[in-house]
């Protein structure tokens, strides 16, 4: 996996991805995919992402997701 990870950087940073924009992507899709594998359930969802609950629900409003069903 870290030699997947270090592709993907290598290509965002050729490609001239800035951090934050990279940061923001991820925590975005991460967040995204922990919703859908917890089928909307915040608790669950927050657990598998290692955050409090409330957190991701900030997040999930700066981002606009919406929890899934």
């Amino acid at each position: 996996m870290r030699e997947k990870l270090d592709q993907l950087i290598d290509e965002m940073l050729a490609k001239g991805v800035h951090y934050t924009d990279a940061r923001q992507a991820i925590e975005r899709r991460f967040i995204s995919r922990a919703l859908s594998r917890s089928n909307g359930n915040l608790g669950r969802a927050a657990a598998l992402l290692g955050m409090h609950r409330n957190t991701l629900s900030r997040k999930m409003e700066s981002y606009r997701l919406k929890r899934t069903a």
